[in-house]
């Protein structure tokens, strides 16, 4: 009889790759990253546990959409009081913020609740080459 296979805590070896953003479409790298920060890339992957790796994103702001999502996409937010709703496009969230808008694209793919906490901590996003993560030699990853 086969049985299945949960990973102990002992087993969980954690890593740290660098990811740089240049040219790169902004759903696709996501998902990539995603599945790195979920751990579905080992084969130890337990669905309930955190068996992810680390991940570094550089070059935030150079970063690519398709199609006509640089005007179409809007992020909004509501703040809770009458006409606190706030509209942002795609296009406005590059040019202010956007470490934010790799942030929201990968967080929004990974579980929801206490477990896609702790693995949105492990993600770093920064915009240009500087990193303050040398000490982790991150492995460099292409996507």
């Amino acid at each position: 009889m086969m049985r299945t296979y949960i990973a102990k805590a002992d087993d969980i070896k954690k890593e740290c790759f660098l990811v740089d953003a240049t040219d790169k479409i902004l759903g696709r790298l996501a998902a990539r990253v995603a599945s790195i920060l979920r751990g579905k890339h080992k084969p130890i992957f337990t669905p309930f546990l955190d068996t992810g790796d680390m991940v570094v994103i550089i070059n935030a702001e150079k970063i690519k959409v398709t199609g006509k999502k640089l005007t179409d996409k809007e992020y909004q937010r509501y703040s809770g009081y009458p006409s606190g709703q706030k509209r942002v496009t795609l296009e406005n969230m590059l040019k202010n913020r956007p470490t934010t808008v790799l942030k929201l694209a990968i967080q929004r793919m990974l579980p929801k609740g206490k477990l896609g906490d702790q693995m949105l901590k492990k993600l770093r996003v920064y915009v240009g080459e500087q990193h303050p993560h040398i000490a982790q030699k991150p492995a460099v990853l292409e996507v």
